[in-house]
């Protein structure tokens, strides 16, 4: 294109198929260029967003971008042939994740030939109950509780207790968990349900704080009440967990990175002024983050340590 200047993508759209660029009188070699200068980025085979939306999306919204791009590019989810579920279905439903990949998953009443699908997708096969399918952001997908499940028979304990925890907090119906779970006796991963729905809590606000109390429970330290509310000279104050008869509160600083929002300076000010002011009355504070969920035995004596038991 020396010499020329490049043709500029359609306005008014951000995702593309191949055949809609080349329909707007893009050749490959265009495109390419396009997608070589960051113009275009390729989600996945014949299917482009536009580079600077891409850009300025944060990585859960890129996330359910590509469950968006899979949709657009199979032009096969009004028909009913297929539903996003497990873990892309949680993606959709805004569900915390950890840990967990970007793959698509899809449930289909019908075995998939193995080349009818990407790299990217992983099919399942299973029938599904009326009340067990609903549409977010025009797509189709697993219900909450549905999802749950499906993600908790196959993800580890601590994924799937995260996943739960948050459900419960969204209005996840415990007992029709409970009901679904007693269906799938024997199933694969049916144990890891089990014990997650015995363990969860729906007063957990982040993956930090479930991994934290769950860590807790497995070190065999007595269990902190969650999101307990403490008066003080500066207001209202929320601690995160707490052992309020003896005035130890542990705060978890990391969940901003699983939130489509950041708390501003003066937000984060006054927490600080309402926590020196419990501090004044007596109140311990425990600081972690994300690493220090990964040295348990330093957190252990820590946590002892504040609660004033020798191990």
């Amino acid at each position: 294109m020396t010499g020329k200047k490049q043709r500029e993508l359609p306005a008014g759209m951000n995702l593309w198929r191949t055949n809609e660029l080349e329909g707007a009188g893009f050749s490959a070699r265009t495109i390419a260029a396009l997608v070589r200068s960051g113009e275009l980025v390729r989600l996945r085979r014949g299917c482009y967003i536009r580079g600077s939306t891409w850009v300025a999306q944060k990585p859960v919204v890129r996330s359910r971008q590509l469950i968006a791009a899979h949709a657009h590019g199979t032009l096969s989810t009004s028909e009913g042939r297929m539903v996003y579920s497990h873990t892309s279905a949680a993606r959709l439903h805004r569900l915390f994740l950890w840990n967990v990949d970007d793959r698509v998953h899809i449930t289909q009443a019908k075995t998939p030939s193995r080349v009818s699908h990407g790299r990217d997708v992983v099919p399942h096969t299973g029938s599904l109950k009326a009340d067990e399918l609903v549409t977010i952001d025009g797509l189709p997908c697993t219900s909450l509780e549905r999802t749950v499940v499906d993600c908790c028979l196959t993800l580890s304990y601590g994924q799937a207790l995260i996943i739960m925890d948050h459900a419960l907090r969204l209005g996840a119906s415990t007992g029709k968990l409970w009901e679904m779970c007693r269906s799938l006796a024997g199933r694969k991963g049916v144990l890891t349900l089990r014990r997650v729905l015995e363990n969860a809590d729906a007063k957990s606000e982040s993956p930090g704080e479930t991994l934290t109390r769950d860590i807790l429970q497995r070190l065999g330290i007595e269990t902190p009440e969650l999101q307990v509310a403490v008066a003080t000279s500066e207001g209202l104050h929320r601690i995160d967990l707490a052992w309020r008869k003896k005035m130890v509160a542990l705060e978890f600083d990391g969940k901003v990175k699983y939130f489509d929002y950041a708390p501003t300076d003066e937000v984060i000010y006054r927490e600080r002024q309402r926590e020196k002011a419990l501090m004044e009355q007596g109140w311990l504070f425990i600081r972690i983050q994300w690493r220090d969920l990964f040295n348990e035995q330093a957190l252990k004596m820590r946590v002892l340590k504040a609660l004033g038991i020798t191990s």
